[in-house]
């Protein structure tokens, strides 16, 4: 992954200003164990390539009848990383968190919130329309965040994208009652290249909520947003080569903050969230 330098000013963890926030409360800097369905598949290690689909088999991967593998991560033949992990998340509603990708946005305070022992800073490149709420909030706003995986400091620009871009068009994700999919391109932050994509699928189960998250990085998926990107990338995908190392440390960063966000999420939405 593309390590980026330390902006002063940013920082992880709470100070005396992030304490002052009328929801820092929800501040939790110790973090649950992993799952043990996380550390059995970290213990397994990559898998071949078509147990984990690539991004044109998505929506038959998470819509599908036919069996997956929930949990894992492999390393593609043309040097891209495929991660796939599945989080209980009790208590909460796919509403819930269409709201938090919308509301956590605009400060680094709510973002440290999510992963308290990895989340630096976070600002959307462009201010989000007046008044939409949901998914109308985040859908085609570009988050611009910088957090470590692993070890890595990280600096990212994450643009939502509509689901339909991506494939998916199940009638169920209409009833956010029922489901919701958070989709976007990953990219780079200090740089005009586009590395990947996520999906962040959440369908309602009894007692709560189940999200499955998908992440396609690396190789094919590299691109430009411009004339010089487009020429950076074509370099990049020649030279450079995802790890085991980078797949392990997504797969956990997602297994750690997912919990993490389900485990206050529900209390936050109730005592700040708009009304349904």
């Amino acid at each position: 992954m593309k390590r980026s330098r330390p902006i002063a000013g940013r920082y992880l963890g709470y100070r005396d200003a992030d304490h002052a926030q009328p929801f820092a409360r929800f501040f939790r800097p110790e973090l649950a164990p992993l799952a043990p369905h996380v550390s059995a598949a970290l213990d397994r290690g990559g898998v071949p390539e078509v147990l984990l689909p690539g991004i044109e088999g998505a929506a038959a991967n998470l819509f599908g009848d036919a069996p997956v593998l929930e949990d894992g991560f492999v390393l593609t033949t043309d040097g891209g990383m495929r991660v796939s992990i599945r989080t209980p998340m009790p208590g909460v509603t796919p509403a819930m968190v269409d709201w938090w990708f919308g509301w956590h946005g605009d400060a680094a305070a709510k973002y440290k919130l999510w992963h308290p022992q990895a989340h630096v800073h976070v600002a959307w490149r462009d201010t989000p329309p007046a008044g939409a709420r949901g998914r109308a909030l985040y859908v085609g706003q570009t988050s611009i965040v910088d957090e470590y995986i692993g070890s890595d400091l990280v600096r990212g620009a994450i643009r939502f994208v509509p689901p339909e871009t991506l494939g998916f068009t199940d009638p169920r994700l209409k009833d956010d009652s029922q489901a919701t999919i958070v989709c976007a391109r990953i990219g780079l932050g200090d740089a005009p290249i586009d590395i990947g994509y996520l999906a962040h699928h959440v369908r309602a189960v009894p007692g709560g909520s189940e999200m499955r998250s998908r992440f396609w990085m690396g190789g094919r998926h590299v691109a430009g947003r411009n004339p010089a990107g487009t020429l950076a990338a074509a370099v990049a995908r020649r030279v450079l080569s995802l790890t085991e190392s980078d797949a392990r440390a997504l797969l956990v960063h997602c297994a750690q903050e997912m919990p993490h966000l389900a485990s206050f999420l529900p209390e936050l939405h109730a005592e700040l969230g708009s009304p349904d």
